[in-house]
């Protein structure tokens, strides 16, 4: 099969919590083995069933820091009283390689990354209905009842940042939202300006 080299992207999910982004960027990448996922630096303590080095790298706050300082996040912001950041060492080693990057970040570290990198893709996931919101939260089981209403009482203040974003998809039902992410992704993929290769194929292909 005809492969035309392209360019690799990276790719930005924000949402309130328990909207569904990170169910969606874990599942994408089984469907997609061409998807990396930036795994966060963050200060806060490790859930249950959570894995350093594959969920989050779970650091100290002065590692954090001193990681910031030195340039090492390509967006980093503080959430609920806790720091996340992207490692920009992990990001350019999987896009030199070729792979595409997501990241499940806040509309924050959105902000950052559509600044720094205007070509980023950017999607915000919203959940059908907040009484669903608060419902997927409790259900999930990760949260003490305060920090759940915690996570409710701004969950408007994030989605208010809906209009700043590529794409926008209503999370009802996960198996239809998820092929709804992946059309973006591959739709992307196929735009010109990620495929320069394309000049010389065609021009080659005038000339046959």
């Amino acid at each position: 099969m005809l492969t035309i080299q392209r360019k690799p992207m990276m790719i930005a999910f924000a949402a309130p919590s328990g909207a569904g982004k990170t169910s969606i960027t874990r599942r994408l990448m089984t469907i997609d083995p061409n998807l990396r996922l930036s795994v966060s630096w963050t200060t806060r303590k490790m859930r249950p069933g959570e894995i350093d080095g594959q969920d989050y790298v779970f650091v100290t706050q002065d590692a954090f820091d001193a990681k910031a300082r030195a340039g090492g996040f390509i967006e980093y912001a503080g959430v609920f009283e806790k720091s996340y950041g992207s490692p920009r060492d992990y990001v350019d080693e999987a896009m030199a390689e070729g792979h595409d990057v997501m990241f499940d970040i806040d509309w924050q570290g959105v902000r950052q990354l559509k600044a720094a990198y205007p070509e980023a893709v950017t999607v915000f996931i919203l959940p059908p209905t907040k009484a669903q919101l608060s419902e997927r939260l409790l259900r999930r089981g990760q949260d003490d009842a305060e920090t759940v209403a915690k996570r409710m009482a701004q969950a408007n203040g994030e989605m208010s940042h809906w209009n700043e974003f590529d794409y926008v998809i209503v999370n009802d039902f996960l198996e239809r939202s998820l092929q709804d992410v992946h059309a973006i992704i591959i739709a992307e993929r196929l735009k010109r300006a990620r495929q320069p290769a394309l000049e010389g194929f065609v021009a080659g292909l005038m000339a046959e």
